[in-house]
Protein backbone atom coordinates (compact mmCIF):
# COMPACT_ATOMS: atom_id res chain seq x y z
CA UNK A 1 0.00 0.00 0.00
CA UNK A 2 1.17 3.52 -0.83
CA UNK A 3 -0.53 6.47 0.89
CA UNK A 4 -3.64 4.34 1.49
CA UNK A 5 -3.72 3.24 -2.15
CA UNK A 6 -3.79 -0.49 -2.84
CA UNK A 7 -1.46 -1.93 -5.45
CA UNK A 8 -1.93 -5.06 -7.54
CA UNK A 9 0.94 -6.60 -9.51
CA UNK A 10 -0.09 -8.64 -12.54
CA UNK A 11 2.36 -10.99 -14.23
CA UNK A 12 0.81 -12.30 -17.46
CA UNK A 13 2.19 -15.75 -18.30
CA UNK A 14 0.25 -17.60 -20.96
CA UNK A 15 1.42 -21.07 -21.93
CA UNK A 16 1.22 -20.62 -25.69
CA UNK A 17 4.12 -18.93 -27.45
CA UNK A 18 5.35 -19.17 -31.02
CA UNK A 19 8.84 -17.64 -30.92
CA UNK A 20 10.09 -19.85 -28.10
CA UNK A 21 8.02 -22.83 -26.93
CA UNK A 22 6.88 -22.35 -23.32
CA UNK A 23 8.89 -19.13 -23.24
CA UNK A 24 7.48 -17.95 -19.92
CA UNK A 25 8.87 -20.94 -18.02
CA UNK A 26 12.15 -21.38 -19.85
CA UNK A 27 15.00 -21.47 -17.33
CA UNK A 28 17.12 -18.37 -16.75
CA UNK A 29 19.71 -18.63 -13.99
CA UNK A 30 18.00 -21.79 -12.80
CA UNK A 31 14.53 -20.25 -12.44
CA UNK A 32 11.50 -20.20 -14.77
CA UNK A 33 11.38 -16.91 -16.64
CA UNK A 34 8.25 -15.51 -14.99
CA UNK A 35 9.59 -16.38 -11.53
CA UNK A 36 12.08 -13.52 -11.90
CA UNK A 37 9.18 -11.07 -12.11
CA UNK A 38 7.53 -12.64 -9.06
CA UNK A 39 10.74 -12.30 -7.06
CA UNK A 40 11.14 -8.71 -8.22
CA UNK A 41 7.62 -7.79 -7.08
CA UNK A 42 8.15 -9.50 -3.72
CA UNK A 43 11.01 -7.11 -2.96
CA UNK A 44 8.62 -4.17 -2.96
CA UNK A 45 7.17 -3.22 0.42
CA UNK A 46 4.30 -1.21 -1.08
CA UNK A 47 2.73 -4.01 -3.13
CA UNK A 48 -0.47 -5.52 -1.70
CA UNK A 49 -1.01 -8.53 -3.96
CA UNK A 50 1.00 -10.34 -6.64
CA UNK A 51 -0.92 -12.48 -9.10
CA UNK A 52 -0.01 -14.53 -12.16
CA UNK A 53 -2.56 -14.54 -14.98
CA UNK A 54 -2.16 -17.83 -16.81
CA UNK A 55 -4.15 -20.41 -18.74
CA UNK A 56 -1.98 -23.33 -17.56
CA UNK A 57 -2.31 -25.46 -14.43
CA UNK A 58 1.41 -26.22 -14.75
CA UNK A 59 2.16 -22.49 -14.58
CA UNK A 60 -0.19 -22.16 -11.61
CA UNK A 61 1.89 -24.72 -9.70
CA UNK A 62 5.09 -22.82 -10.52
CA UNK A 63 3.54 -19.50 -9.46
CA UNK A 64 2.51 -20.96 -6.10
CA UNK A 65 6.01 -22.36 -5.59
CA UNK A 66 7.38 -18.82 -5.85
CA UNK A 67 4.65 -17.44 -3.54
CA UNK A 68 2.52 -15.62 -6.10
CA UNK A 69 -1.27 -15.99 -6.08
CA UNK A 70 -3.40 -17.38 -8.90
CA UNK A 71 -6.99 -16.50 -7.98
CA UNK A 72 -8.31 -17.53 -11.40
CA UNK A 73 -7.35 -19.44 -14.53
CA UNK A 74 -7.23 -17.27 -17.62
CA UNK A 75 -9.68 -18.31 -20.34
CA UNK A 76 -8.34 -19.71 -23.61
CA UNK A 77 -10.04 -16.79 -25.34
CA UNK A 78 -7.59 -14.45 -23.61
CA UNK A 79 -4.54 -16.66 -24.13
CA UNK A 80 -3.99 -16.33 -27.87
CA UNK A 81 -0.88 -14.74 -29.33
CA UNK A 82 -2.89 -11.89 -30.90
CA UNK A 83 -4.74 -10.89 -27.72
CA UNK A 84 -3.76 -7.33 -26.71
CA UNK A 85 -2.85 -6.25 -23.18
CA UNK A 86 -6.10 -4.48 -22.32
CA UNK A 87 -8.56 -7.41 -22.02
CA UNK A 88 -5.97 -9.41 -20.05
CA UNK A 89 -5.31 -6.59 -17.60
CA UNK A 90 -8.99 -5.69 -17.24
CA UNK A 91 -9.82 -9.35 -16.61
CA UNK A 92 -7.05 -9.54 -14.01
CA UNK A 93 -8.27 -6.45 -12.18
CA UNK A 94 -11.96 -7.40 -12.06
CA UNK A 95 -11.38 -11.03 -11.05
CA UNK A 96 -8.77 -10.09 -8.45
CA UNK A 97 -11.08 -7.55 -6.86
CA UNK A 98 -13.83 -10.11 -6.71
CA UNK A 99 -11.49 -12.70 -5.18
CA UNK A 100 -9.76 -10.46 -2.63
CA UNK A 101 -12.95 -8.49 -1.91
CA UNK A 102 -11.46 -5.00 -2.19
CA UNK A 103 -10.59 -2.53 -4.92
CA UNK A 104 -7.10 -1.74 -6.17
CA UNK A 105 -6.03 1.79 -7.03
CA UNK A 106 -3.00 0.94 -9.16
CA UNK A 107 -2.23 -2.07 -11.34
CA UNK A 108 1.42 -2.85 -12.04
CA UNK A 109 2.21 -4.85 -15.18
CA UNK A 110 5.43 -6.88 -14.99
CA UNK A 111 6.08 -8.75 -18.21
CA UNK A 112 7.93 -12.05 -17.75
CA UNK A 113 9.91 -11.27 -20.89
CA UNK A 114 11.77 -8.41 -19.15
CA UNK A 115 13.48 -10.22 -16.25
CA UNK A 116 16.50 -7.91 -15.99
CA UNK A 117 15.19 -4.81 -14.20
CA UNK A 118 16.95 -2.17 -12.17
CA UNK A 119 15.83 -1.99 -8.55
CA UNK A 120 13.03 0.15 -7.15
CA UNK A 121 11.04 0.75 -10.32
CA UNK A 122 7.68 -0.02 -8.70
CA UNK A 123 8.30 2.49 -5.93
CA UNK A 124 9.58 5.18 -8.33
CA UNK A 125 6.71 4.66 -10.73
CA UNK A 126 3.97 4.71 -8.10
CA UNK A 127 5.39 7.86 -6.52
CA UNK A 128 5.46 9.70 -9.85
CA UNK A 129 2.03 8.51 -10.98
CA UNK A 130 0.38 9.23 -7.62
CA UNK A 131 1.65 12.81 -7.68
CA UNK A 132 0.03 13.54 -11.05
CA UNK A 133 -3.74 13.60 -10.86
CA UNK A 134 -4.03 14.19 -14.61
CA UNK A 135 -1.92 11.15 -15.53
CA UNK A 136 -3.55 7.91 -16.65
CA UNK A 137 -0.55 5.57 -16.53
CA UNK A 138 3.22 5.37 -16.48
CA UNK A 139 5.64 3.16 -18.39
CA UNK A 140 9.37 2.64 -18.41
CA UNK A 141 11.32 4.03 -21.35
CA UNK A 142 14.92 4.20 -22.52
CA UNK A 143 16.50 6.83 -24.72
CA UNK A 144 16.55 5.57 -28.29
CA UNK A 145 19.59 6.20 -30.46
CA UNK A 146 18.14 4.54 -33.55
CA UNK A 147 16.47 7.82 -34.37
CA UNK A 148 13.05 7.92 -36.11
CA UNK A 149 14.23 10.83 -38.28
CA UNK A 150 16.65 8.37 -39.90
CA UNK A 151 13.97 5.74 -40.57
CA UNK A 152 12.46 5.10 -44.00
CA UNK A 153 9.70 3.13 -45.65
CA UNK A 154 10.29 1.68 -49.12
CA UNK A 155 7.33 2.09 -51.44
CA UNK A 156 6.16 -0.21 -54.24
CA UNK A 157 8.45 1.57 -56.71
CA UNK A 158 11.47 0.85 -54.53
CA UNK A 159 11.83 4.48 -53.45
CA UNK A 160 12.62 5.32 -49.82
CA UNK A 161 10.25 7.70 -48.04
CA UNK A 162 10.73 9.24 -44.61
CA UNK A 163 8.24 8.24 -41.90
CA UNK A 164 8.34 11.81 -40.51
CA UNK A 165 5.80 14.19 -41.95
CA UNK A 166 5.72 18.02 -42.03
CA UNK A 167 9.52 18.34 -41.66
CA UNK A 168 11.69 18.91 -44.71
CA UNK A 169 14.34 16.21 -45.10
CA UNK A 170 14.45 15.15 -41.42
CA UNK A 171 17.09 12.55 -42.31
CA UNK A 172 19.54 15.36 -43.15
CA UNK A 173 19.24 17.18 -39.82
CA UNK A 174 22.51 17.29 -37.89
CA UNK A 175 22.75 14.75 -35.07
CA UNK A 176 23.25 17.47 -32.46
CA UNK A 177 19.94 19.08 -33.45
CA UNK A 178 17.81 15.95 -33.34
CA UNK A 179 15.03 15.94 -30.70
CA UNK A 180 15.26 13.25 -28.02
CA UNK A 181 13.12 10.17 -28.57
CA UNK A 182 12.26 7.39 -26.14
CA UNK A 183 11.31 3.73 -26.58
CA UNK A 184 9.23 1.71 -24.15
CA UNK A 185 11.48 -0.84 -22.50
CA UNK A 186 8.88 -3.36 -21.33
CA UNK A 187 10.25 -3.38 -17.79
CA UNK A 188 7.28 -1.80 -16.07
CA UNK A 189 3.85 -0.30 -16.64
CA UNK A 190 1.54 1.07 -13.97
CA UNK A 191 -2.09 1.83 -14.73
CA UNK A 192 -4.62 3.70 -12.64
CA UNK A 193 -7.77 1.71 -11.94
CA UNK A 194 -9.91 4.40 -13.56
CA UNK A 195 -7.92 4.04 -16.79
CA UNK A 196 -8.64 0.32 -17.02
CA UNK A 197 -12.29 0.75 -16.11
CA UNK A 198 -12.58 3.40 -18.84
CA UNK A 199 -11.38 0.97 -21.49
CA UNK A 200 -7.64 1.48 -21.89
CA UNK A 201 -4.40 -0.04 -20.65
CA UNK A 202 -2.62 3.30 -20.92
CA UNK A 203 -4.99 6.24 -21.40
CA UNK A 204 -4.05 9.52 -23.05
CA UNK A 205 -1.73 10.95 -20.40
CA UNK A 206 1.17 8.51 -20.13
CA UNK A 207 4.08 9.52 -17.94
CA UNK A 208 7.64 8.35 -18.67
CA UNK A 209 9.74 6.42 -16.18
CA UNK A 210 13.22 6.86 -17.59
CA UNK A 211 15.45 3.94 -16.72
CA UNK A 212 19.22 3.67 -16.92
CA UNK A 213 19.35 -0.03 -17.66
CA UNK A 214 20.64 -0.05 -21.23
CA UNK A 215 21.01 -3.83 -21.00
CA UNK A 216 17.23 -4.15 -20.66
CA UNK A 217 15.98 -6.79 -23.09
CA UNK A 218 12.45 -7.81 -24.00
CA UNK A 219 12.75 -11.51 -24.79
CA UNK A 220 10.86 -12.24 -27.99
CA UNK A 221 13.00 -14.83 -29.76
CA UNK A 222 15.90 -17.20 -29.21
CA UNK A 223 18.49 -14.53 -30.02
CA UNK A 224 17.11 -12.29 -27.26
CA UNK A 225 17.36 -15.21 -24.86
CA UNK A 226 20.98 -15.87 -25.82
CA UNK A 227 21.79 -12.20 -25.40
CA UNK A 228 20.32 -11.93 -21.91
CA UNK A 229 22.09 -15.11 -20.84
CA UNK A 230 25.36 -13.52 -21.92
CA UNK A 231 24.62 -10.51 -19.71
CA UNK A 232 24.02 -12.61 -16.60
Amino acid sequence: MYKNKKILVVIPARSLSKGIKNKNIIKLNGKPLFAHSINYAKKSKIVDKIIVSTDSLKYVAIAKKYKAETPFLRSKKLAGDLVPDYPVMYDSLIKSEKFFKFKFDYVVLLRPTSPKREGGLIEKGIKILHARKDATSIRSVVRTYSHPYRHFLINKKGIMKTIIKNIKEPYNIERQQLPKFYFQSGDLEIIKRKTLINGSVSGNNILPLLINNYDSIDIDNINDLKKIKCLN
